[in-house]
């Protein structure tokens, strides 16, 4: 499976917010998938300080992840996508 990742500088942390959202919507699985995708990132080289998921759920946009990057993604939003990994 693709996943679009975005690898940017927030505050002086290196952070990784991924477009995925776990199958069955629980935040047990949401965690497993967080730290299964940042396991990735680590192994292709990025530095992950900070990490988050973002996804649509009934027609909105959600964040789940570390709890002061998210408040930051809900305020600023996401620029753009900077990479693509495989899982």
């Amino acid at each position: 499976m693709q996943i679009q990742l975005a690898h940017l500088d927030i505050q002086g942390q290196s952070c990784a917010i991924f477009a995925a959202n776990a199958q069955d919507n629980t935040d047990s699985m949401r965690q497993s998938l967080l730290a299964d995708l940042i396991r990735e990132a680590r192994q292709q080289g990025l530095r992950v300080d900070k990490a988050a998921l973002v996804y649509q759920q009934y027609g909105n946009e959600h964040y789940y992840g570390h709890k002061d990057l998210t408040g930051y993604l809900s305020n600023n939003g996401i620029s753009r996508w900077t990479h693509t990994i495989t899982i």
